[in-house]
């Protein structure tokens, strides 16, 4: 089977970001692999479905009502699930000139997502970060 025609019907991703423009545009990617997607708009509201559900994959915003909360969301998620893949989505680096990212396994340990991706993503750019850490599992 090709990257292109995995399907992920049946799989739970969260998606958690103060953007609804971004939400809608990452969910109709994600309903597009198969996922069924539950999105939160807040940190509080990220941690209270962590909390709740299980899901196999997570995106989350850097920055929401707080500078860090996607890395507070990913360390929440990893200390519940340590398998589950998480892609941290952020303009950061465009707004701000910081960079992170999560290459290796230093980084990895202390950011606790698996991925790093700028939010000017491209639709295969997702996809093959996800079939990537998704075949990993």
């Amino acid at each position: 089977m090709s990257e292109r025609e995995k399907n992920y019907n049946g799989k739970n991703a969260l998606l958690v970001d103060d953007d609804a423009d971004f939400i809608d545009l990452i969910t109709f990617y994600l309903e597009s692999y198969g996922f069924n997607v539950i999105s939160g708009t807040s940190q509080a509201e990220g941690e209270e479905l962590i909390n709740n559900e299980k899901f196999d994959i997570a995106v989350f915003d850097l920055m929401m009502e707080n500078a860090d909360s996607g890395f507070i969301l990913s360390y929440k998620l990893k200390n519940k699930y340590p398998d589950i893949p998480v892609i941290i989505a952020t303009s950061v680096t465009n707004e701000t000139g910081l960079h992170f990212d999560a290459s290796t396994e230093e980084m990895r340990s202390w950011i606790k997502a698996d991925t790093i991706m700028n939010k000017d993503i491209r639709i295969e750019q997702l996809r093959s970060e996800i079939d990537k850490l998704l075949d990993n599992k």
